[in-house]
């Protein structure tokens, strides 16, 4: 290996580090506010690259179907429970079941759109919603539920929705046509215009969600259900709709990194699940609850698995999935069990 070897792994462990620390700010913002070990995050990635690359073929996303399948199911379930007397906020059932799926139906099946710009607006309005409405199906009801049953039921949700994307897209992968054709040559080490896409767009991300949960008052709510739910619920913050909030932009950040990792490789049905898997690898460096050390942990998982598969190709997965064990290792050396408050 020479410098300029180096340099290459090292650009490709910053690219695929973006990726990863997305999924792993996803990760840890669902857990915090829901508690939930979010298995099926790396789903979002893979239904957001397919439904892209469909849409530049020419065809209608499964994905507008799944939608509206989940949106009209988790409408009964809201009237069943208003029936039998819960109360529910009405406003919030309507945008994630009735707006947002109309709006995903108008531009699909209507407007078609042909532009980048739209296919990529297409592809976010799309996704996004399917997040809070898992989340009402599948989480709400188990709310009060221990960490452990929570990571069942995303184990079997992972599952389902596997099986939904192999009977959707198929197991042929796709690519989609990158945001940048641009080539640059910095140092004598060429830069992709697609690689400065991923990693600006990550960048302004993580801007965004530092300023919305620093300033709005939504972040700042979001925040407060994390450090103390019940605390948060006795002033007057709605923690069921920080749960369909959490979701929401779990699901946006899932379609994002798929838009901006389908022109680099090859994506699958199942793509997703390694991703997400390589995130969560970054979310545990940060103990499920620390942004920046998770966004650091990304870049560490990044460059390992770009140095392992010029050293070790075959043993790189082994190489990278291998890190956690020193790091919960080491976490376990410095704090102490405290028995689940649920």
């Amino acid at each position: 290996m020479d410098l300029q070897i180096a340099l290459l792994l090292g650009q490709d462990g910053i690219v695929n580090g973006a990726v990863y620390g997305l999924m792993a700010l996803a990760l840890v913002l669902v857990f915090s506010v829901t508690r939930v070990i979010f298995i099926p995050q790396g789903e979002f990635v893979a239904f957001g690259a397919l439904s892209m690359a469909m849409l530049q073929a020419g065809r209608v996303p499964a994905t507008l179907w799944l939608l509206l399948a989940l949106a009209v199911t988790v409408l009964i379930v809201e009237f069943w429970r208003w029936k039998r007397g819960a109360v529910v906020d009405w406003a919030s059932a309507i945008a994630w079941c009735v707006v947002l799926p109309l709006a995903a139906a108008a531009l699909v099946l209507l407007l078609k759109p042909t532009s980048m710009a739209g296919q990529t607006l297409t592809t976010l309005v799309l996704i996004t919603p399917l997040g809070p409405l898992l989340y009402r199906l599948a989480y709400r009801p188990l709310a009060d539920a221990n960490v452990l049953m929570l990571l069942i039921v995303s184990v079997a949700l992972h599952g389902v929705l596997v099986g939904l994307g192999l009977l959707f897209f198929g197991a042929e992968g796709s690519r989609t046509t990158a945001f940048s054709d641009a080539r640059f040559d910095i140092g004598g080490i060429p830069v992709s215009g697609q690689s400065l896409v991923v990693v600006g767009v990550t960048l302004l991300l993580v801007i965004a969600m530092f300023l919305f949960f620093g300033r709005s008052m939504v972040g700042k709510a979001l925040r407060a259900t994390a450090i103390n739910r019940v605390g948060a619920r006795l002033s007057g913050i709605p923690t069921e709709l920080s749960g369909d909030l959490s979701f929401a932009l779990a699901a946006l950040i899932g379609a994002v990194s798929g838009l901006l990792i389908a022109p680099l490789t090859t994506v699958y049905y199942d793509t997703g699940f390694l991703i997400g898997l390589k995130g969560f690898v970054a979310a545990i460096v940060g103990g499920l609850a620390s942004y920046p050390l998770a966004l650091v942990g990304a870049l560490l998982v990044g460059q390992l698995e770009a140095f392992a598969s010029f050293w070790a190709s075959p043993f790189k997965e082994v190489l990278v999935f291998t890190l956690i064990i020193p790091v919960l290792w080491w976490r376990s050396l410095r704090s102490h069990h405290v028995e689940d408050e649920e």
